[in-house]
């Protein structure tokens, strides 16, 4: 991955949750945590 593509991507995601906040109300910070969490959750029962 060159940085020119990281750069691209991190300024697509930023505008995704700069969007959520402002106008989609999805509270994808929220979301994303919880689904981590689980991960987490589900990486610790295989350890």
């Amino acid at each position: 991955m060159t940085n020119q593509i990281a750069i691209v991507l991190l300024v697509l995601v930023l505008a995704l949750f700069a969007a959520d906040a402002l106008v989609l109300h999805w509270n994808l910070p929220l979301f994303l945590g919880k689904e981590f969490a689980g991960l987490i959750e589900y990486l610790s029962f295989w350890r």
